[in-house]
């Protein structure tokens, strides 16, 4: 599925936009796509990373916004390219441990305008408990 939406991706970008796709960020974060329902949601999911642990050992909050912000990036372009992130607001939920292998982020269409897209995210852990929550705005360009 990950060279599938990559293609849809580049496919969806306006003529002469050249984007490196998966982005570095992508990759480093190992994300790999799960699902995808056209035009309404987005699901990718990251492996928890020992080198992303606070010194508490939980997961950086920062880290898990990136996986978010990995997700829902994505999304916008297959709903409404292009568009920027105008805000992002989380809300975390419960910590990410050592003991999780992985994070699951689903990224949604919860609105779109001429001018502007909303997105949701949820994040569960590998045991599918709530995270994190994410409302996003997106300006369409």
């Amino acid at each position: 599925m990950n060279n599938e939406l990559i293609d849809r991706l580049r496919a969806a970008l306006p003529a002469g936009v050249d984007l490196e796709l998966p982005p570095k960020c992508f990759v480093d974060m190992q994300g790999e796509f799960v699902a995808y329902e056209d035009g309404l949601s987005l699901t990718v999911r990251y492996p928890v990373l020992e080198r992303y642990e606070n010194p508490l050992r939980y997961m950086q909050g920062g880290m898990i916004v990136a996986a978010i912000d990995n997700t829902i990036g994505p999304l916008s372009y297959l709903v409404a390219p292009p568009s920027v992130t105008t805000q992002l607001n989380v809300s975390y939920i419960r910590p990410v441990t050592h003991a999780d292998e992985y994070l699951t982020v689903t990224g949604m269409v919860d609105e779109q305008t001429r001018r502007y897209l909303f997105l949701k995210a949820e994040v569960t852990n590998s045991a599918h408990k709530l995270v994190a929550l994410c409302h996003a705005t997106f300006a369409v360009l």
